[in-house]
């Protein structure tokens, strides 16, 4: 071969291997994201699908290299059979995933993890905190500290205090035993009961029908949530039961709000602030971070606010669906 030639062929080799590579690291910095959710079963979850899905149609618009898959499900078996999904049928290479439990969505994850997805995982923790990269979330600390200490004040130190939990998740652990850990400096304030209703409204109804016909002297309900405040009022009102003073539900949702902006019921006057938007903000920070090949922190906390007529202004979106 005539020199002239080999130096053509060795420049057309040397391009060919430089679009190899350059094509190479493009594939690298595609993004292949899973989302995992609950179903919409209550406005809280409600709000998690749509910012969710505004995520995924906002980001991808922004990043061409991004493809945001969204899967939600109505109970933890359907969330790990779509975990396997996501991953053999959608081929993800990162995951966020909002677990409907803790614990029987530890190993799904765990597993999903161990086939090299980034896993972001965002507000009811899991078990073990080695099958994930990272954690977004929520104060649950202040969640269940900020009410305990407002009604501490709101009854001066004595009463009788009922509450209502949610699911069986590391998060609802986290805010019961932060209500609890304030409770311990106020003797005269009796924790009666504390049973879960599952974030839902009608689970709450019957929980406080329930507290309402055992106990004869309630001074304060911690419903510990906006959805299960609700069911708990119409229990009240159905009772007529005048002996209560507040009603703490829990998660700034726009009809908490907007009751407490216009003061309209005496047993509401205040919440604490926490956003479904997070789930947003959680696939927002992983995409932009794997997009670049970096990680998030291990832990990303959102901070939880006392809301009251003084500052509710700041908290009330009526557009959102939460």
């Amino acid at each position: 071969m005539k020199p002239i030639f080999r130096r053509l062929a060795f420049g057309l080799s040397a391009m060919a291997a430089l679009l190899t590579a350059s094509g190479a690291l493009a594939q690298d910095k595609q993004v292949n994201l899973g989302v995992a959710i609950p179903a919409a079963t209550h406005g809280f979850t409600g709000g998690i699908v749509w910012w969710a899905n505004e995520a995924k149609k906002e980001l991808e618009k922004q990043h061409p290299g991004l493809k945001i898959t969204v899967k939600t499900a109505a109970n933890a078996s359907e969330q790990a059979n779509q975990l396997q999904d996501l991953l053999t049928v959608n081929k993800i290479n990162t995951l966020v995933v909002f677990p409907f439990e803790s614990a029987s969505l530890t190993r799904p994850v765990a597993q999903v993890k161990g086939k090299g997805v980034y896993v972001t995982v965002v507000d009811r923790g899991l078990t073990d905190t080695s099958a994930q990269d990272a954690y977004v979330a929520g104060d649950n600390t202040a969640f269940g500290r900020i009410p305990a200490e407002y009604l501490a004040k709101r009854l001066n130190g004595k009463g009788n205090i009922v509450a209502l939990r949610g699911i069986a998740t590391t998060i609802d652990n986290e805010r019961m035993d932060a209500f609890k850990a304030v409770l311990k400096n106020y003797p005269d304030i009796k924790l009666l009961d504390a049973r879960y209703a599952n974030w839902n409204r009608d689970d709450a109804f019957k929980v406080m029908q329930d507290y309402l016909t055992r106990f004869k002297q309630i001074d304060a309900v911690w419903a510990a949530d906006d959805d299960m405040a609700v069911g708990v009022l119409k229990a009240i009102e159905q009772a007529k039961r005048t002996d209560i003073q507040e009603v703490f539900g829990g998660a700034g949702s726009k009809g908490m709000v907007k009751t407490i902006l216009e003061g309209k019921n005496k047993l509401v006057q205040a919440d604490v602030s926490y956003s479904p938007k997070f789930i947003y903000e959680a696939i927002k920070l992983t995409a932009e971070a794997r997009l670049k090949g970096e990680a998030l922190p291990p832990k990303t906390i959102i901070p939880s606010v006392l809301i009251t007529k003084e500052n509710a202004q700041q908290f009330y979106f009526p557009n959102s669906p939460f």
